[in-house]
């Protein structure tokens, strides 16, 4: 991964934290995109400690605000000149109904939109780069949820399930993503990271984050699909596919229908859109 430059998103924490360090060992450059100023230098400098890196950067972003993703793009395209792996790994579990910056249900606009605006204002330079990877962290969680357009943003029903949402929203997003980048040698691919101890549940009671720190896997065996789906030449030109430890696996049916998949990229055209008009 040497002279390789890599984003990471949510890069402080957990998974991300881990992913961070695993590239960094290689070689890498990485981005650490993080909200929270504070913890990000934080992680920067606990991850250079243990690896030895000199070649780690903190860039703030924000992914429940649009706007923060287009002054992150713009900064990292005018500090950067390439773009080698994007890993989409932030994510957010609410434990009740809130909203982002631009009014989306914040699951769904922080897991799916912020992500996708975010890539898609980097596929230029990712283009550029070629070839070059993009990693979405999912979840088996999709294989329970089902996209009601009606009410995407959960106004008239909202449930923990938001979350099982906006993780089948990822993966509809690397297929129709997927078949865009034909022929640029750019490749997409989606992973579950396996059930593990981070704090995405940060919101929910404390005895149930306690009892995870017990049963779950640890960040580091989480972020080993991530590392594969970044690194490995076995997965150079596999792109589209989902992964559970570093194994292709079949997603569930909603997570293969390419109408579902193109109607959903142009709803979030139009959220993107219409963020952008309302700023």
């Amino acid at each position: 991964m040497k002279d390789k430059i890599c984003i990471v998103t949510g890069g402080n924490t957990g998974i991300g934290k881990a992913t961070v360090a695993g590239l960094a060992q290689r070689g890498a450059t990485v981005v650490i995109a993080c909200r929270d100023l504070v913890k990000g230098k934080a992680a920067l400098d606990e991850v250079a400690a243990s690896t030895g890196s000199k070649d780690l950067h903190f860039m703030q972003l924000d992914l429940a605000s649009l706007k923060s993703v287009r002054a992150f793009a713009a900064a990292f395209v005018t500090k950067f000149s390439r773009l080698d792996v994007l890993v989409a790994n932030a994510g957010v579990m609410a434990g009740k109904r809130q909203l982002t910056a631009d009014g989306l249900e914040l699951d769904f606009g922080v897991n799916h939109v912020g992500h996708f605006l975010l890539t898609d204002l980097l596929l230029p330079l990712l283009k550029a780069s070629a070839p070059s990877r993009i990693v979405v962290v999912s979840s088996n969680l999709h294989a329970s949820a089902t996209l009601d357009f009606d009410d995407l943003q959960g106004e008239r029903k909202w449930a923990t399930g938001a979350y099982g949402k906006s993780k089948l929203a990822n993966l509809l997003f690397v297929r129709a993503l997927s078949k865009r980048l034909e022929g640029t040698r750019v490749v997409v691919n989606a992973l579950h990271p396996g059930v593990i101890s981070t704090e995405l549940a940060r919101e929910f009671p404390a005895f149930v984050r306690l009892l995870a720190k017990w049963l779950l896997k640890s960040p580091a065996k989480g972020a080993r699909t991530s590392l594969h789906l970044a690194m490995s030449p076995e997965v150079a030109t596999i792109s589209g596919k989902y992964f559970v430890s570093s194994k292709q696996k079949r997603p569930s049916a909603a997570a293969l229908d390419d109408a579902l998949a193109e109607r959903l990229w142009t709803e979030t055209e139009r959220l993107v859109a219409r963020a952008a008009a309302q700023s």
